[in-house]
């Protein structure tokens, strides 16, 4: 889908004249004019240019909010509150770039299932799938760092356990958290480098969004059928106006579920801790990061045992280390997720057995979130090994498995021919296709 020649025609000497030395215009019309994409992509291909979006929101709001913060433990707490009441529209800028924050994860979470659901990772998107996963650990990175900036308790507290797992990495461990911290502990030197880290990751993410955009546009746009396109002419369609229209419309929706937060919840999807000054004498009842970030952690409190070598005292992996290496493990398996997955074919609209085992999947990644808010007490570590468990049999073992045992339905010979079986031809009598 990404070859072709070029229909961009220069309409002004000028135009002509910068197509010649820079082609950025021919570009331009190219990946988002003219770029062809399949006829039956639905609302769930939307999120991907809305989150394009929001990262240029995060960006802008992200730069004026620098101007006024201050990188000082002493005073990073009270620059915040200077950004909300004297700041000019600092109330509002703050209140996107948090909220902001929450809906771009919302956004990805989505892109993601629905990847995950359309079989997007297969071949030949592979690369594509390995990019846009590099592209949620930087937002994991950026967000983590963000966090911390407003050095109210759980911002601290967070921070402080976080940051020590590391230290139960064998050998590095210690220096990597020391090299994070600054020193020993979260201090003014942490805030430092979250800091710089913090405004300079959001631009890394911009430069692999584009390698992202770059490999979409290569191998093309994949549809809910999961069938690649034949007949460019019956099959696709130009991405302006018909993609940009359905986009727009989803962008709309979303900002409007955007704008309650912002202007009618702004608080609810934070803790209310952290509108407390960071007090490093004064541990919260119950550390908890943000709500994205909860499953994952759910996964690093399930480890509660030692693994020893049978019969003896010694401990190869201690509970410590072995809640790191799963919560980093749930992330790592999602690089190779195009070859655990067996099956030839890609959408699950065609595949009944995996459709069922993937919406149980989302059960188990909204079970773990849940899991993640609540204290490591009781029944709730016990439930979370065990989603636990199944989350990462789901890629290591049923995706496998199921590309071997599983009956798939029938797959259209072509998108046209999908197309066409939902829609009765004028004239004829709508009646289920046979």
């Amino acid at each position: 889908m990404s070859g072709g020649h070029s229909e961009y025609n220069p309409r002004s000497g000028f135009m002509k004249w910068l197509d010649d030395r820079l082609p950025l215009p021919r570009l331009m019309y190219d990946s988002f004019v003219a770029y062809p994409v399949p006829r039956n992509l639905n609302g769930w291909y939307t999120f991907g240019g809305i989150l394009s979006i929001m990262l240029v929101a995060q960006i802008l709001t992200g730069v004026v909010l620098a101007m006024h913060y201050v990188a000082n433990s002493a005073m990073a707490f009270d620059s915040i509150e200077h950004i909300m009441r004297n700041v000019n529209y600092g109330w509002l800028l703050r209140r996107l770039h948090a909220n902001g924050g929450s809906m771009f994860f919302l956004a990805v979470y989505i892109h993601m299932f629905r990847g995950m659901y359309y079989g997007s990772y297969k071949a030949p998107r592979e690369v594509l799938w390995i990019l846009g996963v590099i592209l949620f650990l930087l937002m994991m990175a950026t967000a983590f760092m963000g966090y911390v900036l407003p050095w109210g308790q759980m911002s601290f507290w967070g921070a402080t356990v976080i940051t020590g797992f590391f230290s139960a990495i064998p050998w590095v461990g210690d220096a990597i958290q020391q090299w994070l911290l600054g020193g020993y502990a979260v201090d003014n030197p942490t805030l430092n480098r979250f800091y710089s880290l913090h405004y300079l990751l959001p631009f890394m993410i911009a430069g692999v969004v584009v390698l992202h955009v770059w490999a979409l546009h290569v191998v093309g746009q994949t549809n809910p059928t999961g069938v690649e396109v034949k007949n460019m002419r019956k099959e696709t369609v130009p991405f302006t106006p018909y993609a940009t229209i359905k986009d727009s419309f989803a962008l709309v929706l979303f900002f409007i579920l955007f704008a309650w937060f912002v202007f009618y919840l702004p608080d609810f999807l934070g803790h209310p801790d952290n509108y407390i000054e960071a007090d490093p004498l004064k541990t919260p009842t119950h550390i908890v990061p943000e709500w994205y970030f909860l499953p994952f952690y759910a996964i690093l409190r399930a480890i509660t045992f030692n693994i020893s070598i049978p019969f003896t005292d010694f401990v190869l992996i201690d509970s410590k280390l072995g809640g790191v290496i799963a919560m980093f493990g749930s992330i790592a398996v999602l690089f190779f997720l195009p070859w655990l997955d067996t099956s030839k074919v890609k959408s699950a609209t065609y595949r009944p057995l995996y459709r069922q085992f993937f919406w149980i999947f989302v059960a188990v990644c909204i079970g773990l979130g849940w899991l993640g808010s609540k204290p490591p007490e009781g029944i709730y570590p016990t439930l979370a090994l065990v989603l636990t468990i199944w989350y990462f049999a789901h890629f290591l073992i049923i995706l496998p498995w199921l590309g071997w045992v599983e009956k798939t339905k029938p797959l259209p010979a072509s998108i046209a021919d999908a197309v066409l079986a939902k829609k009765p031809a004028a004239g004829a009598s709508a009646r289920p296709a046979q």
